[in-house]
């Protein structure tokens, strides 16, 4: 099993600074304003030479058991609860607030081992707030600067003492997380816009309350990763914030948000966009889609809350209908009706993940494409342009993850947008490239007389 740190703590004390810092990369939100990381956030740290999983944890607040707060309380208490180190952190310059204390009894009462650290101490006004730290219980508290990286050698320290020996070294291999004969994890992102379901359903698929939800719009803020197998296959599947219409993104938070799911899907495989399949097919909806394609990934359409639709075969038929015009360049894309709240489909939305992944590698043999191009060219060749013909000499595809082809021809900057589009629906139609980007690149064909002088 792999050592895992929470990191705990009220509001706006400093806790994803650290995640970041300990991490060694920005992962988590960082924001001025209190409450920012509302789901736990995992990543795999390695400090000097430990090897550990770490939580980031949204802040403690005592509330309601039903209300946000208390939604995002039970996500923290979900991950002290897997924890093997609590890091519980303080914010020095402010000193042990009633909430602190609170909290350090909560600590206290689970019996995890804690580190009690006493973040923003950078400057002499911090001093007071340490000495008020020893009253929580929890020995000498250690004065850090996330911010700054001052005090880490002591966290060092800190989470070593709690380790078991040998020092768990994913590095060298888990056999459940690495090794050979296992896969690499496919790389899904879950976008859509506010309340679409995006959370819920991923919940559904983990079997778990993994990611907090309710009824309130945009809960989700960070995009959140987890590491999930479905049927042997490895998948880590990322949860992201609602994406709304530019003109709507208020607010330095919700513009860190948005970038943040924007990130996620660069790095992403396949990018299923949810839809509330109750409402019309918006322009925002398209504008993701189009996102998606612009970034090469594959892209899957998931039409959720389909338990709420009163006639699911005339509304799948319109839905359809719409995208054919609306997302002619990605003619085919799939679309899977599911309900998020339910489970209805969504072994076939994760079978079409699958799929459209492996239509997303495919790659089309050199010698297959030049007959299919011959073919193409007689059925319709491309016009003439200023009076003269455009010859198609040779087509390859260079490489995969969009696939993308290589056509060879006289006059590439001649030939008009229309016939690559005919040219591209073509290779889409005959090759069984439905519903993924194709990049078609035009190069000039050499001439091996050009430069030479004519004799005589």
């Amino acid at each position: 099993m792999t050592f895992t740190v929470a990191i705990a703590g009220r509001p706006n004390v400093g806790k994803s600074t650290l995640f970041n810092r300990l991490v060694g990369r920005r992962l988590a939100l960082v924001d001025d304003l209190p409450g920012v990381t509302r789901d736990r956030r995992e990543a795999e740290a390695s400090f000097g030479d430990m090897h550990f999983r770490l939580i980031d944890t949204a802040g403690l607040e005592d509330a309601g058991a039903e209300s946000l707060e208390g939604r995002m309380r039970r996500q923290t208490d979900s991950a002290v609860a897997e924890s093997d180190l609590v890091l519980f952190v303080i914010d020095a310059r402010i000193g042990v607030t009633p909430v602190d204390e609170h909290f350090a009894q909560v600590l206290r009462a689970t019996g995890r081992p804690v580190a009690l650290l006493a973040n923003k101490a950078e400057s002499r006004a911090a001093e007071p707030g340490i000495l008020e730290a020893y009253a929580l219980g929890f020995g000498q508290p250690i004065p850090v600067s996330a911010e700054h990286g001052i005090g880490m050698p002591d966290v060092y320290d800190a989470i070593r003492e709690a380790m078991p020996e040998p020092l768990p070294d994913l590095a060298e291999g888990d056999p459940g997380e690495a090794g050979e004969g296992v896969s690499k994890p496919l790389q899904v992102a879950i976008i859509g816009q506010p309340n679409a379901g995006k959370s819920t359903l991923v919940n559904q698929l983990l079997g778990e309350d993994r990611m907090l939800t309710g009824p309130e719009a945009g809960i989700t803020r960070d995009a959140i990763a987890v590491d999930w197998s479905w049927r042997g296959r490895a998948f880590r599947l990322a949860d992201t914030a609602g994406i709304r219409r530019k003109a709507k993104v208020v607010g330095k938070l919700e513009q860190l948000s948005v970038g943040d799911a924007l990130r996620t899907i660069r790095f992403a495989e396949v990018v299923v966009i949810v839809m509330d399949a109750t409402e019309p097919l918006e322009k925002q909806d398209l504008q993701l889609a189009d996102l998606v394609e612009s970034e090469g990934r594959a892209l899957v359409l998931a039409l959720n809350k389909w338990d709420l639709v009163d006639n699911p075969g005339k509304r799948l038929a319109a839905l359809q209908a719409d995208l054919e015009q609306t997302l002619a360049q990605l003619h085919g894309v799939p679309m899977v009706p599911v309900a998020g709240l339910t489970g209805y489909g969504l072994d076939r939305l994760m079978e079409t993940v699958l799929a459209i992944h492996a239509t997303w590698n495919k790659r089309v043999a050199t010698a297959a494409l030049n007959r299919w191009l011959a073919a193409a060219v007689e059925r319709h060749p491309p016009p003439a342009v200023s009076g003269r013909r455009i010859k198609l000499k040779y087509l390859t595809q260079s490489k995969t993850r969009p696939p993308t082809f290589f056509l060879s021809c006289s006059r590439p900057e001649a030939l008009p947008d229309a016939y690559k589009r005919y040219l591209v629906n073509g290779l889409r139609e005959d090759f069984g490239l439905a519903g993924v980007p194709i990049r078609l690149m035009l190069r000039r064909d050499a001439n091996p007389y050009e430069g030479r002088k004519r004799a005589g």
